[in-house]
């Protein structure tokens, strides 16, 4: 009887200690599959963040090649008006001796070293001011005057009705062993037209110049005092 009872016994004990075992693999192998879990889960999530990003990054592409598009088509779209603008100013017709009046005054001295033209718009509409004043100041100097290539303004100088354009012009150096001769009168004549405009020369006595030492700027719209010497 007792042979049996221990033997039942033995039998219990080794029940209890494969339960044990069993539930200690049981709660291993759960413990280690959970991390594999995890990691699957950890992986569609980046998969999604990576999904997302790139698809923000094509409608960011796209966002950025529509808007490149539309500067590239307003950029056309600016470039033709600003050709236009340009046609339009060469566009506008010559001036001629009956469009402008031209006058002459000092500047500066004495010595009057320089004399400023004044050619004025009187004609009524809007006419193009090209190059420089051809002049001529004595009969027995039939060249026109040089033109001094610094002075040419960029663009092309359009009179509006009643608006003046500039031309400095230099008669000598100021200097007593020259060899000036006065002048009264002198002609012009602008550019693109033939007629010859008599312009009488400032002062009573008239100037002084040098035909070798004369020179002429460009037809601008304001005096550029510094900007032209010479």
């Amino acid at each position: 009887m007792n042979h049996s009872r221990h033997h039942s016994m033995l039998l219990a004990t080794a029940g209890a200690a494969l339960a044990l075992s069993l539930t200690a693999c049981q709660s291993d192998g759960s413990t280690k599959s959970a991390p594999a879990a995890t990691s699957s889960t950890a992986g569609k999530a980046a998969g999604g963040e990576q999904s997302g990003a790139s698809d923000a990054q094509d409608a960011t592409g796209q966002a950025q090649s529509t808007a490149s598009a539309g500067s590239m088509d307003r950029a056309g779209k600016g470039g033709s008006t600003g050709s236009t603008g340009e046609q339009a100013s060469a566009a506008t017709r010559v001036c001629t001796a009956r469009d402008v009046r031209v006058t002459a005054a000092t500047q500066g001295g004495p010595p009057t070293t320089h004399i400023v033209l004044t050619a004025k718009n009187t004609s009524g509409h809007s006419c193009r001011l090209a190059g420089a004043p051809h002049i001529q100041f004595l009969e027995s100097h039939k060249q026109d005057v040089p033109v001094v290539a610094k002075s040419k303004p960029a663009s092309p100088v359009v009179l509006t009705a009643g608006a003046p354009a500039y031309a400095l012009v230099k008669l000598s150096d100021g200097g007593v062993d020259e060899d000036n001769e006065p002048v009264s009168a002198f002609s012009v004549v602008l550019e693109g037209d033939s007629t010859v405009i008599a312009v009488d020369a400032p002062g009573s006595g008239g100037v002084a110049v040098d035909p070798a030492k004369a020179l002429t700027g460009y037809w601008t719209p304001e005096l550029r005092n510094g900007a032209d010497d010479f």
